[in-house]
């Protein structure tokens, strides 16, 4: 609702060589619409002549406050004025008693005039995006957008959504540039390892890292290293294989001796078994003594002990054969089991870093855009909006540095640079 304050002033002066007439008339204006209370304002109620019942209280979240005599009670959306009408019309109907320096109480009574209501502490305002120091700032009356902006440290051209310099940022991301593309020709030259190890090229492809940023040297150096340890490891693969096949000859000559005495053995079981039964039939005719006999059961038991012994290290022996035969045979089969497995390991940790790089090169692309920018020179002003509160909700319109502020508002800043303006945070 506007009112209209109307004011006609005239004067008339006098001077010695004649009069002027000056007109004055001050033009209708709106008047300010009065403010209302919310969550983070802070009000002091006092009563003339009773200092104790001066405080200072906070509008609670639920957009109450609490105050001796009057209980909580709701003042969101309320005026100082309706605030203060609204105690005056209760306190004067509550009683208190003061007491006197001596001790006595005395009942004090309370006028609707000796009560004051007033706003010490407003809830603050907010600033955000492209400032040095966004954040929180204290409401001041009549405070504009240009003084929350110089308290918040100012425009920075330097701060942009990333929060960093774009200087600064594109050092970095080029230095992590540069790694990754010294991890993925590392993993290059790995994955010709792999495969010549498995039997394929042997011949590392340049190609691929033709155009990386990476010194001739630095490459020479790692392929080198991974030539070493493609020859180590065939190396230590080869050992292994020659003495898998030396321990299957030896096995193969221990095999062949050990059958041979086994024969013999058999042979001279066999001996000592038909030696027996002479001694046997010789003993029953009264030729041989018994002693004799005993000497001939001794031989055979002799003879047989043997021939087990030696069954017995042939058996462990082929056992032995068969255990290195099939270490030989899967030696080969781990090896490419093994291989195959870190090839495919190889392979994702390269799609990793490509998709790395592809990221970081779009990192860089955008802040040597911005510092080309920032070198040229914005030319532009900034863009600011104001998100304010309204009676239901709450509304967000374009603004300029002077525009005053209410309390709570969120000032959004974005600064444009060249042609693209940079969003606010």
């Amino acid at each position: 609702m506007k009112s209209l304050r109307s004011l006609v002033c005239t004067a008339w002066l006098y001077y010695e060589r004649g009069a002027a007439l000056i007109f004055l008339v001050c033009f209708a204006m709106p008047a300010m619409a009065e403010y209302r209370l919310d969550v983070g304002d802070v009000i002091e109620i006092s009563v003339l002549g009773v200092p104790e019942m001066r405080q200072r209280v906070p509008v609670q979240l639920d957009g109450s406050i609490s105050y001796p005599l009057l209980g909580s009670f709701g003042v969101s959306g309320l005026s100082p004025s309706e605030v203060r009408a609204k105690i005056q019309a209760i306190l004067p109907t509550k009683v208190f008693r003061q007491r006197a320096p001596d001790g006595r109480e005395s009942v004090v009574v309370i006028e609707p005039d000796q009560v004051t209501v007033g706003v010490v502490e407003y809830r603050p305002i907010y600033v955000n995006g492209d400032v040095s120091k966004p954040g929180e700032q204290t409401y001041r009356p009549r405070m504009t957008v240009r003084q929350a902006v110089a308290l918040s440290g100012g425009y920075d051209m330097m701060r942009f959504r990333s929060n960093n310099n774009p200087f600064l940022e594109s050092s970095d991301f080029r230095s992590e540039y540069e790694s990754l593309w010294t991890e993925f020709a590392k993993e290059q030259a790995r994955v010709w390892r792999l495969r010549t190890e498995l039997g394929g090229t042997d011949n590392l492809d340049h190609r691929v890292l033709h155009d990386a940023p990476i010194a001739p040297s630095v490459l020479l150096q790692i392929a080198h290293l991974e030539d070493e340890k493609l020859k180590s490891r065939q190396h230590e693969y080869d050992r292994e294989k020659v003495f898998l096949q030396s321990a299957i000859k030896q096995t193969d000559t221990q095999i062949a001796v050990l059958s041979e005495q086994l024969q013999q053995e058999d042979q001279g079981v066999k001996e000592d078994t038909q030696d027996l039964q002479r001694i046997t039939d010789l003993l029953g005719k009264g030729a041989v003594t018994v002693p004799r006999l005993t000497d001939a059961r001794r031989a055979l038991l002799l003879s047989s002990t043997r021939k087990l012994q030696t069954t017995a290290q042939l058996m462990f022996q082929r056992r032995q054969r068969h255990d290195s035969a099939r270490q030989l045979e899967r030696l080969d089969e781990q090896r490419k089991v093994t291989l195959v497995q870190e090839l495919q390991d190889a392979g994702v940790k390269i799609n990793q870093i490509r998709a790395r790089l592809q990221g970081i090169s779009e990192k860089i692309q955008y802040t040597t855009l911005i510092r080309s920018q920032l070198v040229r020179g914005s030319g532009g002003k900034p863009e600011i909006a104001v998100v304010r509160r309204g009676l239901t909700d709450r509304e967000r319109f374009v603004a300029e540095e002077d525009t005053e502020l209410q309390p709570g508002d969120v000032i959004e800043v974005a600064l444009r640079v060249g042609d693209a303006a940079v969003p606010a945070q």
